[in-house]
């Protein structure tokens, strides 16, 4: 899942960026109120993490612009900022959560697992296809209680599937949600790691639905193990 990070203190913002990232978040770090501003038009966010005292322009300012705007990325704000005064105006403002610092690592990577859970229409804390079980805390998946081996960008691509039921992903919006601007993506890239989840989970756990990308399908031995490539409508 994709995050905008909005913080100014270098110690502070390296560590998030490192440890979301060790936890299957990827992560574009912005440092002024400014330019997290404009950042959150500029690629699909699945969440924005925000602090409040930004050089160029207050985290609030910059929270208030965005809901004006109409745009409605779950917000969690993490900021020294600690009375209830200010809890209350960050949450007016439009936050969906509020987190004073300190803060552990583990609760800021389950609190925005908690926002993108509720943004798509989730409440249990697992997914599940069929016989597959996902779950993005652990960043484990089994198949008939089997446990899977997978690698962090399989785990990464499955969660965005699995979060998008129902729904065609074509393969730039899969490369916007799964990669940074600072990461090399290969021209395959995707179709290779969608071959591997095929091979692992079974030929119909993701479908092709030619000229249009691609969208979740089934567990095979559920439900058949027809043609993952096969053509089929929007």
């Amino acid at each position: 899942m994709r995050i905008l990070l909005i913080e100014d203190d270098a110690a502070i913002g390296d560590g998030l960026r490192a440890g979301l990232s060790r936890l299957g978040f990827t992560v574009d770090w912005f440092t002024d109120g400014q330019a997290g501003f404009v950042a959150l038009t500029a690629a699909p966010y699945d969440a924005v993490v925000l602090d409040l005292g930004l050089p160029k322009c207050d985290g609030l300012d910059v929270l208030a612009q965005w809901r004006r705007r109409g745009r409605d990325e779950p917000v969690l704000i993490l900021t020294a900022r600690d009375t209830l005064d200010e809890r209350l105006q960050g949450l007016d403002s439009g936050a969906d959560d509020y987190l004073c610092k300190p803060f552990a690592l583990a609760e800021v990577a389950a609190r925005l697992r908690a926002l993108i859970r509720r943004r798509h229409g989730k409440t249990a804390p697992v997914r599940t296809l069929g016989r597959i079980v996902l779950d993005p805390a652990a960043r484990t998946v089994t198949r008939g209680g089997q446990p899977v081996e997978m690698t962090a960008r399989e785990v990464e691509l499955l969660e965005l599937f699995m979060n998008a039921a129902g729904r065609t992903l074509p393969r730039a919006v899969i490369e916007e949600k799964l990669y940074g601007w600072d990461d090399d993506v290969g021209s395959n890239t995707i179709e290779v790691t969608i071959h591997r989840l095929r091979r692992k989970l079974g030929r119909q756990v993701v479908r092709t639905l030619r000229g249009a990308g691609y969208a979740l399908g089934t567990d095979s031995d559920a439900d058949g193990d027809a043609d993952g490539d096969a053509a089929e409508p929007a």
